[in-house]
């Protein structure tokens, strides 16, 4: 059952998030003006005065809600989502998916990008599901709730709630490893996959005697990265709750614990606001506080921690959740490579996906969504011109 959602938020817990703003307790810093060591205490302290003094919650929730929010209860479980209709008269379902430390609000610049007709008059119907345990979807009260099953969700929502018989999908981050289990288990109901990572596992997961030269260069480039980025990683895939309590009492340790990605992660050159406005920050951050969603959204990370434990040790167990782990799904793949994310050799990539547009980006990064729309828009329309259903 699918009905109109309003994103509203009660003012008292707006008073009381000014209030923590103002009591916060700040820690010392030494050599961190890079922020080598963590996120830089200036810039914090800056953003929290703009999110307590001058950030309009109201006008931010405006804006939200100009794009058309729906609720559907598949399984027992609440999925918040907007559906936006295309305006071409050719107008193809795209379901797209977020990662961490975003939410839904990572596509909303993308969104009039793509319902938007081109010369041809093709558009698209444009989904963006909240994962669950993030922003407005439910949180899951029990353990499961792993990749495989929120694509199961997203899979039924596009099919039996929306009646879509067929449908693209795009995924970054987690909505990568989301979007290849919709291509592993629900092919039949895809007409394209578009991706910006290839979920990390597979090399991780692959013998490396296996592996070749660049490959192994690659798994090289990946453990690097884990040790000096990956902290996060670690923690909020074994022991997320203990971190939990810190970010979801701290207004400015949960904005510490997001920001820091938005600025390692993405093009910015060590200027955050080159990429993203204040307003995109704290709208992303205060989406987290409201929802009290930081913990649920950590736990998606351990789930998929015990599933590639189960994977790599105990391959042959019946309940494997990966269990089409080797098998190439037979769907048409583009991948979009933006300039500050790791991704693996194509050859490599080639062997979990059959990938028909590899395009290297001229600027970016992670959130690609929020900082380079055209690009993005300009290559998801550029792969779906080259399969048959997009011929008008």
């Amino acid at each position: 059952m699918v009905h109109p959602f309003t994103i509203s938020v009660d003012p008292a817990i707006l008073k009381n998030l000014q209030d923590r703003l103002a009591s916060t307790r700040w820690p010392d810093q030494v050599d961190n003006e890079q922020w080598q060591a963590g996120t830089n205490e200036a810039y914090l302290q800056q953003l929290c005065t703009y999110w307590q003094h001058d950030f309009d919650w109201k006008k931010q929730q405006d804006y939200l809600n100009t794009f058309s929010h729906f609720k559907a209860t598949i399984d027992n479980y609440g999925l918040h989502f907007i559906h936006q209709k295309g305006e071409g008269n050719q107008s193809i379902p795209l379901l797209m998916t977020h990662g961490w430390p975003d939410s839904f609000v990572r596509f909303l610049k993308i969104i009039p990008l793509l319902t938007k007709a081109d010369e041809n008059g093709l558009s698209f119907d444009v989904i963006v599901p909240s994962i669950p345990g993030h922003g407005f979807s439910d949180i899951p009260t029990e353990t499961g709730m792993n990749n495989k099953q929120i694509a199961s969700l997203f899979a039924k929502l596009m099919t039996d709630e929306l009646g879509y018989t067929k449908f693209m999908a795009h995924g970054g981050d987690a909505g990568s490893e989301i979007t290849e289990q919709i291509a592993l288990y629900h092919a039949d109901s895809l007409l394209g996959i578009h991706l910006t990572d290839i979920p990390y596992h597979h090399i991780i997961v692959t013998d490396e005697t296996k592996l070749g030269r660049n490959e192994k260069k690659y798994k090289e480039d990946v453990t690097q990265w884990q040790q000096t980025e990956g902290a996060y990683n670690a923690v909020q895939s074994t022991k997320p709750q203990t971190l939990a309590y810190g970010l979801n009492d701290s207004p400015a340790g949960l904005a510490a614990w997001i920001i820091e990605k938005f600025y390692a992660w993405s093009d910015c050159d060590g200027d955050l606001e080159s990429c993203f406005t204040k307003d995109e920050l704290v709208t992303n951050i205060t989406i987290y506080w409201v929802t009290q969603t930081i913990n649920s959204s950590f736990r998606r990370y351990r789930e998929t921690m015990t599933d590639m434990m189960q994977e790599m040790f105990n391959p042959l167990q019946k309940l494997n959740p990966f269990d089409k782990t080797g098998t190439k799904p037979n769907v048409p793949t583009a991948v979009a490579q933006f300039q500050t994310d790791l991704l693996p050799p194509q050859d490599f990539a080639n062997q979990f996906f059959s990938i028909h547009q590899w395009n290297k980006m001229p600027k970016g990064g992670h959130f690609a969504a929020m900082e380079q729309p055209d690009l993005l828009a300009d290559d998801i329309r550029a792969f779906v011109r080259t399969l048959k259903v997009a011929t008008p």
